[in-house]
């Protein structure tokens, strides 16, 4: 069984940049979808963007997210990327990288967190204003 492992959560100042990685090893094969999560303080988990993996696709984001945070993918690393400029107090949560083995996504919200059976430990972001 594979895992996935984030990284890059830290402290910033409203305005600020972070960007988080998301390491998937050990996996028998390519996810069709890798996405992020988060959860914010007293929230319920919630959907920040996600990748259909291959070639010809883009990411799709939340309304929060779109215009401030990029989603991309490092193929021959296997690494999935959040990179997150203008950042504000309410995006402050835990960050988790999500991947769906199975093409459970596909016809279905990418939001939809039961359609991703591999979840990271998550990693913190805290943004002070």
């Amino acid at each position: 069984q594979g895992q996935l492992q984030e990284s890059g959560g830290g402290s910033v100042q409203a305005g600020g940049s972070l960007t988080l990685s998301c390491d998937a090893s050990g996996f028998t094969h390519s996810p069709a979808w890798m996405a992020w999560f988060r959860r914010r303080p007293g929230e319920e988990r919630e959907g920040v963007g996600a990748l259909r993996l291959g070639p010809g696709h883009s990411p799709v984001y939340s309304d929060s997210a779109k215009g401030r945070f990029t989603i991309s993918m490092e193929y021959g690393k296997n690494t999935l990327t959040l990179q997150m400029n203008m950042l504000a107090p309410e995006d402050t949560g835990i960050y988790y990288c999500a991947a769906d083995l199975y093409g459970r996504v596909r016809g279905n919200p990418w939001y939809d967190r039961s359609r991703y059976g591999q979840w990271g430990q998550g990693t913190q972001v805290t943004v002070s204003s």
